[in-house]
């Protein structure tokens, strides 16, 4: 057995790792509850929360850049704000995309359990399974599994934005009462003000969460600055595209009070304008979208647990790798707990279940407040070492800040939501309880020195 990772990702694996990390099932489904939540200006909150992630990800590449060889963000809060930020922020991330990786299991056999009519748990479990063996084989293996199943996903994005875009200029027959008028004309474009627009920023934020894989995939490249670079410059933009033009195009053919909450907008559409076998073929991308996810949740437990391991902040046996350079024993940890959780989530699912979604909810912010964090000392540490970043943050510091500002006042109204202010509640409580964690493996480290 060996001890490192393989290094066989290419630059295309990288970048369609982190598109497929920020393009799920919540896109095609769950826009409907976020276009209930603020009609057309659901577009603005696509559009603030898109800007969030891309000045996150140009921090991450500028620290990439300078240090490529750090490893996953969680390396570069390591090397910013000390070992003890990088346990909570490494221990936090991981619980995150484990809580995530069960949800995804759930979901998709809600879609198959029917469709082979057998019990959901089962089928959950081998899906879990079925990913753990894609991401055992091979780190290339992993990659071009994932690209292929992203590009799937742009593939069908790009078909619908096409005939829905027809049909919306009358170029597919008749009119299907499709204006752009749809903007304005239904309570107007703020049909509950802007403060909507604000409060959907944080599911919109964990729709996005996935685009920092990339960094992680980088480490298993032959060039991990250049490949985050490119990923960076060009990810986040086409992601946001992708959003903003089917989302855009939905609205105009569907009135926004039109759209049922928890029904896809995309089927809505595409049964408006007659598209045969279009609830089935929805139903296969919906399905690849939550299988590349699951893919890709696992593969990040595994990667960050390693890295947590080879700077002991996890249990060292974590860190051996098998033949083909995948860290293997990392990879089934991951995939048992997430197996686990959906057990729990089967067994009790108003319960323990929702406690660990509440609980690992918000966690995802706090580690992107702790890549800006890092951002910001690693720069004040190049300046006092009278050093310039190869690749630096845009209007440094100002934007840096500015998304300090942006992230906690994401925080705050989540705080002052009802239904998402037990998230922020429990997530502090994980917090806190991560740290007292590192505070006793720490004394435990010197104890044994």
């Amino acid at each position: 057995m060996g001890a490192g990772l393989a290094h066989s990702l290419r630059s295309r694996h990288v970048s369609m790792i982190a598109i497929g990390g920020m393009i799920g099932a919540g896109l095609f489904v769950n826009t409907s509850v976020m276009i209930q939540g603020a009609g057309p200006l659901v577009l603005l909150s696509y559009v603030l929360a898109g800007l969030i992630v891309f000045l996150v990800m140009r921090m991450l590449g500028e620290m990439a850049i300078d240090s490529p060889d750090a490893g996953s963000f969680v390396g570069h809060v390591r090397r910013g704000l000390g070992a003890r930020a990088a346990f909570v922020t490494g221990w936090s991330y991981w619980l995150f995309w484990v809580v995530v990786a069960s949800v995804e299991a759930k979901a998709a056999a809600l879609i198959v359990a029917p469709m082979l009519n057998c019990p959901q748990l089962p089928v959950a479990l081998v899906l879990i399974g079925a990913m753990m063996g894609v991401n055992m084989f091979s780190v290339r293996g992993y990659g071009e599994f994932e690209f292929w199943f992203s590009l799937m996903k742009i593939a069908a994005i790009g078909v619908f934005s096409i005939i829905a875009g027809l049909a919306l200029f009358g170029m597919l027959g008749p009119s299907f009462g499709g204006t752009v008028a749809h903007l304005w004309d239904q309570g107007g474009f703020m049909p509950h003000g802007f403060s909507a627009s604000l409060s959907l920023l944080p599911a919109i934020l964990f729709t996005f969460a996935g685009a920092e894989i990339a960094t992680v995939a980088a480490a298993e490249t032959d060039n991990p600055g250049r490949n985050i670079v490119q990923a960076i410059r060009t990810v986040v933009i086409r992601v946001m595209l992708f959003y903003l033009c089917s989302l855009g195009i939905i609205l105009c053919l569907v009135p926004w009070n039109q759209i049922q909450p928890g029904h896809s907008p995309f089927l809505e559409v595409l049964h408006r304008i007659g598209i045969p076998g279009a609830e089935g073929a929805m139903t296969v991308v919906v399905l690849v979208a939550i299988a590349s996810c699951l893919n890709s949740t696992l593969y990040v437990t595994s990667r960050i647990l390693f890295e947590m391991a080879a700077h002991g902040d996890a249990p060292h046996w974590l860190v051996r790798t098998g033949p083909s350079g995948t860290p293997r024993r990392a990879i089934s940890t991951g995939a048992a707990i997430a197996a686990l959780m959906t057990v729990v989530a089967a067994t009790f699912p108003g319960e323990v279940f929702g406690f660990l979604l509440n609980a690992s909810g918000a966690v995802i912010l706090f580690d992107y407040l702790m890549v800006v964090f890092a951002q910001i000392s690693l720069r004040r540490q190049m300046h006092r070492a009278g050093r310039s970043p190869a690749f630096p943050m845009l209007l440094f510091p100002y934007l840096s800040w500015l998304t300090v500002g942006a992230i906690l006042l994401v925080m705050v109204t989540m705080m002052l939501t009802p239904d998402t202010r037990i998230q922020i509640e429990l997530g502090s409580v994980t917090l806190v309880l991560i740290l007292a964690l590192g505070l006793v493996t720490q004394r435990r480290r010197n104890d044994a020195r």
